[in-house]
């Protein structure tokens, strides 16, 4: 019996890779460009890091996470999200001593055992931003428009940008006795997981995809309508920046988020390939206060977090994606016609990857046609046969796959000739 990947999880094989690469190498150009460093946390983390941040009541925590014994008294989680650890990280090795405004971000696999389906695993890839420092609107509406160039830059043109605010501390309370004597008329006709966020956060029933609870959801009060004059001026000023930084964006009254630090801003980028429900490609928003719950100093927080999965999916619909998951093709498809002219190939090899040269060699000691062929299907630029006129001459024909037009180099200048950068003939 076969032994396959674990239900939840894939093997990005090597055709494949190419696109990540691509994303991640396009993620961090950009970021560079608006002043962010990249940080790396462990994969797991102490439990109590999530439960105290995310919150007790959350899905995730009670119901999502992988979760193992490191001692009698102490457990340890796969990281289900990167915000936490990144402000732990920020918290330990003090980095708000070093400059006022920290910008972060990270590239890397996180954990929840959740229902696999389209373009979701129980071990998925994200990109995320983090911004501790600042609760400036305007700084919020540039790493918006950050994430927005990324979108179009990958080549992603059918999304949605949606915004809403969750309120502060000083307003949230009262809204939420509001939704809780709203809720309470018909608390009973809510699925069971919105009866206990009823008890635990009634915020979180606004994250509820259950058809049933949709249209009790709808009759619910919205929070825009119970904002504080801080929060609403916060609102505002945010999508003051949006336009002017021409970011198209929808109000949403009802996105909240699934994590219970978020405070004010809250954000979506949508896709409605993805499907009416799962439809969110990438979020975040303001998470002020969670470096106080985590033992830290005050610190106001922003940031955001991508699936790249999803994000892959969609690109692989568009029609003219495919040159992003293109592995880039040898420079030159050595072919050689026997064991010596193989010994002055890998030499021949070995010096010109050390230039910059991407050299293939096919070691199955195939025919000189059998080669070619192979140097065809792979799409090598040039090919080069080494023989006996090789070894003694030190000259090289090099004959260009595209239109058969032929050349004969020495030696030394190989390595020019062949840098793709140059047009060579």
């Amino acid at each position: 019996m076969k032994i396959k990947s674990v239900r939840g999880t894939h093997d990005i094989l090597p055709k494949d890779v190419a696109v990540w690469h691509t994303i991640e190498r396009t993620t961090r150009e950009l970021f560079k460009l608006y002043g962010y460093s990249e940080l790396r946390t462990p994969i797991f983390e102490d439990t109590e890091l999530f439960s105290r941040s995310i919150g007790m009541g959350t899905d995730i925590v009670q119901k999502e996470m992988y979760t193992f014994n490191q001692n009698k008294n102490k457990t340890v989680s796969l990281r289900p999200e990167g915000t936490a650890p990144v402000v732990r990280a920020y918290i330990e090795h003090a980095l708000h001593r070093q400059t006022t405004v920290n910008k972060f971000y990270y590239i890397g696999p996180m954990f929840r055992r959740e229902r696999p389906q389209k373009g979701r695993y129980r071990q998925f890839h994200q990109i995320g931003v983090e911004v501790l420092g600042s609760d400036a609107p305007a700084l919020e509406g540039e790493v918006i428009e950050m994430l927005h160039r990324l979108m179009e830059q990958l080549g992603l043109r059918q999304f949605e940008l949606l915004v809403n605010s969750v309120g502060c501390t000083t307003c949230r309370p009262y809204y939420i006795d509001t939704l809780r004597q709203n809720i309470n008329k018909t608390k009973t006709s809510f699925c069971p997981d919105c009866q206990n966020r009823f008890k635990n956060n009634p915020l979180r029933i606004f994250d509820c995809k259950v058809r049933s609870c949709q249209p009790f959801i709808e009759n619910l009060p919205p929070i825009l309508d119970h904002l504080c004059s801080n929060c609403q001026d916060h609102l505002s000023k945010l999508r003051l920046y949006l336009e002017l930084l021409k970011v198209p964006h929808r109000l949403s009254p009802r996105l909240v988020r699934g994590l219970d630090y978020y405070v004010r801003t809250t954000f979506e980028i949508t896709s409605e390939y993805l499907g009416p429900t799962q439809n969110a490609i990438a979020g975040g928003g303001r998470y002020d206060g969670l470096s106080e719950i985590l033992g830290g100093p005050r610190t106001q927080g922003f940031g955001f977090a991508l699936g790249m999965e999803r994000l892959i999916w969609l690109l692989s619909e568009k029609e003219d994606s495919f040159s992003l998951n293109q592995s880039p093709p040898p420079d030159l498809f050595l072919v050689y016609l026997d064991e010596s002219s193989l010994e002055l190939s890998l030499k021949l090899a070995q010096e010109l990857r050390g230039q910059g040269v991407f050299v293939y060699i096919d070691f199955q000691k195939k025919s000189v046609k059998a080669q070619m062929r192979l140097a065809n299907r792979i799409n090598a630029r040039f090919t080069c046969v080494i023989g006996e006129d090789e070894i003694k001459s030190g000259y090289f024909q090099i004959k260009r796959m595209e239109d058969g037009q032929k050349v004969t180099l020495e030696r030394a200048t190989l390595a020019d000739f062949l840098n793709p950068s140059i047009s060579p003939i």
